[in-house]
């Protein structure tokens, strides 16, 4: 292939010289298989309900027939032509950065709008004239209110990472958005997963559309670069089968995924008095905390994150090689976020479980909604772990031998070949070296419970390809989370409902919070705030009752300090509010 094709068959697409010449320069080769499907099917004016992960390249995919329709001739004050809703802000400067990068040639404006930064910042962006809005669901509907964010010339809408939003509680944001913007438009909606509340939209909002789906952490058609283990290991000893997991992995760098902020804590601390280099990240940090965080990780003086689903959201570490769940994720579709973040671009990357032996259905509803059978494999013995160390030794070795300026510790050795052997001279040698390398001194063997799921497992695994199906009968329809149209009326008929959460107990607390709907509090605005400020995705939240001066949400017991706690932090619609548990 000479340079001139080194579009790479992004030319065969149609798209515009400049952003060829962006593409090119940025150093892409060939489009992944989400934009060669993608691409040509919205630059022909087509409605898209796309099924992809983190890392298949669907920012690309939207990105660049968006700015295909850049006029050539653009006002000095454009009107936007494009509307892009992401869940976090993280995500919003992500997706505002990838426009403006492949949009430079063509004098593309891109702005990002979220909450916690100025409003008066985002309004003068929006003055001066953009073509594109990449914007979280609350902050574009408060620009919509205050008729900041013109919509007239509005031709694509695009929904990225849809089931996130919806998790976090702006499902009622998006459907108001979506009525907002002119009917005659193009409407693109990705997701890692397709429950029913996401057909709901795609049925309402998008006209005829194609459907694609594009598997997790493939570069190539029907190729997974992402390797899936579980270790069963009782709650006692899980930290210490991390921590031998991981000197086995030898991870570049990882994210360790907790339930809450004490837990994320209290492992990063152990971790580090194991020898690694770990940070913490959880809504306890402040923005400035947090920033240092990822830029001590993408310097590579971190090696492992320790974060809350919340606080992991949006992030994009190209760097990462482990993807560790310290607990198996309650609902099945975190899961696919969260291994969603390795394997991408075409590298390999591990995802890593760690299960009591109680959580075998959670495996399972996982392993049906994957499609995919999650390995079990047996804790690494200390005989396991001295081998990988010695490998490691070894490495050194070899490339030390390698080196040309070894003539200068001739004299070393040969005045220790006066009173030794040379064999014994070279077990020292290696005995310093294996020491100095870091490698652990660890004689403890931590018990392994595979063999107590491993026949149940096998037992279920029939009549649905080895998914555990039947075992998933008696679980709760997650489909019905806060905010679809599908979800359920809680205490009566008033609020909406989420599914019960998959978590080990299945008993749900109920909380007292001092504002109700006289203080124009909704059930969205209870469920964001609690899915933004905690570890708890929008499925395991409710019911939710609404009264005229107070409001009742249910969230998992094992939650429930934990958002006592976090409600009491924040306000809602700017208003602090008395946070308890409820008792009639």
């Amino acid at each position: 292939m000479n340079d001139s094709d080194n579009a790479t068959g992004f030319a065969d697409l149609g798209l515009r010289p400049e952003l060829l010449s962006a593409l090119t320069g940025l150093g892409y080769e060939e489009p992944t298989p989400i934009q060669r499907e993608t691409i040509p099917l919205l630059l022909a004016g087509k409605d898209l309900l796309g099924q992809a992960a983190t890392g298949t390249g669907k920012t690309a995919a939207f990105a660049l027939p968006i700015l295909q329709r850049i006029p050539e001739a653009s006002r000095s004050k454009p009107e936007p032509i494009a509307l892009v809703l992401v869940p976090t802000r993280e995500l919003a400067v992500q997706v505002s950065e990838a426009l403006y990068k492949y949009g430079r040639d063509l004098g593309a404006k891109v702005v990002p709008i979220y909450g916690g930064q100025p409003i008066y910042r985002q309004l003068q962006a929006l003055s001066s004239g953009v073509h594109v809005v990449v914007a979280t669901p609350g902050r574009a509907l408060d620009h919509i209110s205050r008729n900041s964010l013109p919509l007239d010339a509005v031709q694509m809408v695009v929904l990225d990472e849809a089931d996130e939003m919806l998790d976090m509680g702006f499902a009622e944001d998006i459907e108001e958005i979506l009525k907002s913007v002119p009917k005659q438009r193009q409407t693109i909606l990705f997701s890692a997963t397709l429950p029913p509340r996401i057909n709901g939209i795609a049925k309402r909002h998008l006209l005829d559309p194609v459907k694609i789906q594009i598997g997790l952490g493939q570069s190539k058609p029907g190729k997974s670069l992402i390797r899936q283990t579980v270790y069963i290991v009782q709650r006692a000893h899980k930290a210490a089968a991390l921590g031998r997991i991981l000197d086995v992995e030898a991870p570049t760098a990882a994210i360790v995924f907790c339930r809450t902020r004490t837990e994320v804590d209290q492992l990063t601390e152990t971790l580090n008095g194991r020898g690694y280099r770990a940070e913490a990240l959880h809504g306890g940090l402040s923005q400035e905390s947090r920033d240092r965080v990822m830029a001590r990780l993408r310097a590579g003086t971190t090696e492992l994150l320790v974060a809350t689903d919340v606080a992991a959201r949006g992030l994009d570490i190209d760097q990462l090689t482990h993807v560790v769940n310290f607990d198996v994720p309650s609902a099945p579709e975190s899961y696919v976020h969260r291994i969603g973040r390795v394997g991408r671009a075409g590298r390999e990357g591990v995802a890593i479980t760690l299960a009591e032996p109680k959580e075998q259905r959670l495996l399972s509803n996982i392993e049906r909604l994957t499609k995919q059978k999650i390995a079990v494999e047996k804790v690494p013995t200390v005989a396991d772990l001295r081998a990988v160390q010695i490998e490691q030794t070894l490495d050194l070795l070899r490339e030390a031998l390698k080196l040309e300026d070894l003539d200068k510790f001739e004299t070393v050795v040969d005045v220790l070949t006066q009173d030794f052997d040379i064999r014994e001279i070279a077990l020292a040698a290696v005995k310093l070296t294996h020491e100095a390398s870091g490698a652990t001194v660890d004689e403890r063997e931590i018990p392994d419970a595979s063999h107590r799921v491993a026949g149940d497992r096998k037992d279920r695994s029939f009549r649905d390809g080895g998914t555990g199906a039947k075992f998933d009968k008696r679980r709760p329809d997650v489909s019905r989370g806060a905010g679809g149209p599908d979800s359920g009326k809680g205490f009566g008929q008033e609020g909406r409902g989420a599914a019960r959460p998959q978590h080990d107990s299945g008993e749900t607390a109920r909380l007292y919070v001092s504002l109700g709907r006289k203080d124009g509090i909704r059930p969205g605005d209870l469920v964001g705030a609690i899915a933004n400020e905690t570890n708890l995705s929008g499925r395991e939240i409710g019911p939710i009752k609404l009264a005229e001066r107070f409001s009742v949400v249910g969230v998992p017991e094992w939650a429930a300090d934990d958002v006592i706690e976090a409600l009491r932090r924040t306000t809602l619609k700017n208003q602090k509010a008395t946070v308890r548990r409820y008792s009639d």
